[in-house]
């Protein structure tokens, strides 16, 4: 049976592991933050604890056939549901993916303390805390590189002003970046280069073919 102290460890410790996470989802203003993540830790541990010891008086007895390890296993598939109300859609875009993970890993760790796997965990831990703040840069980097599109577009002199481009795109308006106009070397023809960002290829194609249609624009070019 295990001892009142190395329980307390257990739980304190679990606590922490998940105070390390849970500090960098709340820097990201996460709903899913530092307590819900100490939360989870914390009674995954103690379902691991329950799992494992809180049956140990019964077990000999005549007649009585458990399978301790189904609580900590309901654990695995219990914590879907705090990880799905973190989960949103805005617009055409799916949030909150990495902190739902980030919380069934932490349940993860709250099952390793519990069972006294603190190597196991304090190492989950350190891989967890990297892979969230030390590749999303690298991950933001890549995905600007793909997201990104440049519209060069040839127009009449006066044709595509800031507030037609507006009316054309609509919506996604919105990811235009940068516009920059000036003289193309044919007479009263303007030279105009357009930026968009956190769009998808397929989108970027459909602001190229609707610009294509405006009166006035000689040629589109999409890079």
């Amino acid at each position: 049976m295990l001892s009142n102290g190395d329980l307390l460890i257990r739980l304190f410790l679990a606590a922490l592991l998940g105070s390390v996470i849970g500090a960098e989802r709340e820097r990201l203003m996460w709903a899913a933050g530092l307590r819900t993540h100490m939360l989870v830790c914390v009674g995954a541990c103690l379902f691991m604890i329950v799992s494992a010891f809180g049956f140990s008086d019964i077990l000999g007895a005549s007649h009585i056939i458990l399978d301790p390890s189904r609580v900590a296993a309901q654990v695995v598939s219990g914590i879907g549901f705090l990880g799905a109300g973190s989960i949103l859609l805005r617009g055409e875009v799916v949030k909150g993916l990495t902190t739902a993970a980030s919380l069934w890993t932490v349940a993860a760790i709250g099952l390793a303390v519990g069972s006294g796997l603190y190597l196991a965990a304090g190492a989950s831990t350190a891989i967890i805390l990297v892979i969230l703040a030390g590749i999303k840069p690298v991950e933001e980097f890549y995905r600007r590189r793909a997201l990104r599109f440049r519209l060069q577009v040839r127009a009449a002199h006066g044709t595509l002003s800031m507030d037609v481009l507006d009316g054309v795109l609509g919506p996604r308006a919105r990811n235009v970046t940068r516009y920059v106009a000036g003289p193309d070397e044919e007479p009263d023809i303007d030279s105009i280069a357009v930026q968009l960002e956190k769009l998808r290829r397929q989108d970027a194609e459909a602001v190229a073919a609707a610009l294509r249609r405006v009166p006035g624009v000689r040629d589109v070019t999409l890079s």
